[in-house]
């Protein structure tokens, strides 16, 4: 039994493999972490060491071959309307408008939704800027309107811990900066737990408190690096040393990752 019963989200000795045909693929290797309450941690890693399968498993979209998890002090296998998935595609339903996609959560949980729901929604529109496009749908909004939709749909049902899965991976990147300060901001002021897979180590380092760093397949976590800069973080700091300094170190552990894989295979 886990004894750290301040953490949001325990994972320990999380193991999976897949088959191939006939062969198998171990895609990851025992994982064992912690998230506490309010932290937004990063994962990073080369491509196909695991990462979505590791945030799927977390999500409880896919069942692990091995170890256990807790989330807020209970064990954990199944998905749980505490915790919300943000993928990269945003899987919006093209036929509903902007305020009906980010009440669909609330109309399968419930069957019906309400006027104190709509208000949430309304609220939750316009905090992320989009108070003028309600009534609007996914094709007359740009691909970052469409992803902070994604967001409030999200957050309506006020999810404890926010998984993502590369949410800013296809926008441009001053839309991807403006949507990472738009996280923080919110995570700031509803103080969510957030695990977030990313390619981008300004991203990264930007947004954690720590940076978790995936190996090569079969994927392993080598590094948990903090990110000790001073919140709010602003775009500013990017620029400046010790950013430079903590993404240096990250980008150095995903090159040995990589060396390493070439070296063993």
């Amino acid at each position: 039994m886990h004894s750290d019963t301040a953490s949001i989200f325990i994972a320990e000795n999380i193991s999976k493999k897949f088959v191939d045909g006939h062969r198998p693929i171990q895609a990851l290797l025992p994982v064992s972490f912690q998230v506490q309450p309010g932290e937004i941690v990063c994962l990073v890693g080369p491509s196909g060491s695991g990462k979505s399968t590791l945030l799927r498993i977390m999500g409880g979209l896919i069942e692990p071959d091995s170890g256990v998890m807790w989330f807020d002090g209970q064990p954990h296998r199944a998905p749980n309307t505490a915790i919300g998935f943000v993928f990269q595609k945003t899987n919006l339903m093209p036929w509903r408008t902007v305020l009906q996609n980010v009440l669909l959560p609330i109309e399968i949980q419930q069957g019906k939704v309400t006027a104190g729901d709509r208000a949430n929604a309304e609220a939750l529109l316009a905090t992320m800027g989009l108070r003028e496009f309600e009534q609007a749908y996914p094709r007359q909004l740009s691909g970052g309107m469409n992803q902070r939709v994604v967001l409030a749909r999200t957050l309506i049902q006020q999810p404890r811990l926010l998984l993502m899965d590369e949410p800013f991976g296809q926008l441009d990147a001053l839309t991807r900066e403006r949507l990472n300060l738009e996280l923080l901001r919110l995570q700031a002021a509803e103080h969510i737990s957030v695990f977030m897979v990313t390619h981008s180590i300004t991203e990264a380092v930007l947004l954690s408190d720590r940076v978790f760093v995936l190996s090569e397949r079969p994927g392993r976590l080598i590094a948990q690096i903090p990110v000790p800069l001073p919140r709010p973080r602003t775009l500013a700091m990017t620029s400046t040393a010790p950013f430079g300094e903590i993404a240096m170190q990250v980008r150095a552990l995903i090159g040995e990752a990589a060396s390493a894989s070439v070296e063993s295979s």
